[in-house]
């Protein structure tokens, strides 16, 4: 959908939290200003005084931006559901705050993950279908991306969730990453239906029922052969296999370098192949995804990564815009209401978003 359509985008960052300090925050926003005129406000909450420094030694002075003042920040060792009730002046907070608001279409933050989901729950709280948002994290695979949910928002999962979740991502498959239509797999140890455990089969035999392009049970070496777009299941082994992934990523990567610098015939043969090696760098830098959005809210959150720099920033305020412009959001409405309505599915009760994978 053509950006002009949107002519007044509105997105808030988080600039505290992270491994890197505002100035990564500031260096992503400043480039994202000047790729996207579309972006007609760009919300920046944080300390005050530190962020008017950095935007000036950034030189930034973009007419788009406005600063927030928040004088509490939420670390990564809280406890996610104390520190939002307790923290109530924390960046984390207020950028949410914005978003209900109406000053805002969406919010993007390195913080705490599960402060993340917890803030996002109770202050923007969930699209009227969904019982529990998810976090959707596009991952590399052998020709293209696919879509990993739930990637840490919900350890403990029952089927009618994953049904959800499984909706979810289709449609964000289908609208961020124009695929027509995504293939849907149920994450397992084994293809047969008899594989599994009760939550993964049960999951199964529902999402057969409804209108997804479903293909059954998907095991590991499935995800990098081309051969699911949408990969289904609880944030607990969810949130495993991403962090797997990142670490086999930087492991592959720390091991090409060390061989290919080994002698000089080595060195030759990767001045040649230099090319194709930046190819493959890119296409498994998990700065160049940005961040995972958290589906299912009302509002677009982006979760970018603790250890994000410029370039995840960037990315992460694009795959917002991105997010946005699709209508992701009434799409989901629509889809999942209608999936609970043909599955009589009654809402489940939602746990405190506490429990969410840091």
């Amino acid at each position: 959908m053509p950006a002009a359509l949107f002519p007044f985008m509105r997105i808030v960052v988080d600039v505290m939290g992270g491994d890197h300090g505002i100035s990564v925050v500031i260096n992503g926003v400043k480039q994202a200003l000047q790729a996207y005129p579309h972006i007609s406000e760009l919300h920046l909450v944080g300390l005050k005084p530190d962020i008017e420094a950095e935007l000036a030694r950034a030189q930034c002075a973009d007419s788009r931006l406005q600063l927030h003042h928040a004088s509490e920040v939420i670390t990564m060792e809280d406890k996610p559901l104390d520190a939002v009730r307790k923290k109530k002046d924390c960046s984390m907070v207020r950028a949410m705050e914005l978003v209900r608001a109406g000053k805002a279409e969406a919010v993007i933050s390195r913080g705490n993950t599960g402060a993340l989901v917890a803030s996002a729950t109770f202050k923007l709280r969930r699209l009227d279908p969904v019982d529990r948002p998810a976090i959707a994290a596009v991952m590399p695979s052998g020709v293209g991306e696919f879509v990993l949910l739930d990637a840490g928002a919900n350890p403990d999962c029952k089927p009618a969730l994953l049904v959800q979740f499984a909706i979810m991502g289709s449609v964000y498959s289908r609208g961020v990453l124009g695929r027509k239509s995504p293939r849907v797999g149920v994450l397992s140890n084994g293809a047969e239906e008899t594989k599994g455990t009760d939550l993964t089969r049960e999951t199964a035999r529902l999402c057969k029922q409804i209108d997804l392009n479903f293909i059954g049970n998907v095991e590991g070496h499935d995800l990098f052969e081309d051969h699911v777009d949408v990969v289904v299941t609880d944030g607990f082994t969810g949130n495993i296999v991403l962090k797997s992934i990142e670490s086999m990523g930087k492991a592959v990567g720390g091991l090409l370098k060390r061989e290919f610098m080994a002698n000089p015939l080595r060195k030759a043969g990767a001045l040649m192949a230099q090319g194709a090696l930046k190819s493959i760098k890119r296409r498994m830098d998990p700065e160049a995804y940005g961040g995972a959005p958290l589906l299912g809210l009302n509002g677009t959150v982006i979760k970018a990564h603790g250890s994000a720099r410029e370039k995840a920033i960037f990315n992460a305020i694009r795959v917002a815009t991105e997010t946005i412009q699709h209508k992701i959001n009434d799409t989901i409405v629509s889809e999942v209401a209608r999936a609970n309505e043909k599955l009589g599915l009654n809402k489940t009760a939602v746990p405190s978003p506490d429990s969410a994978v840091a």
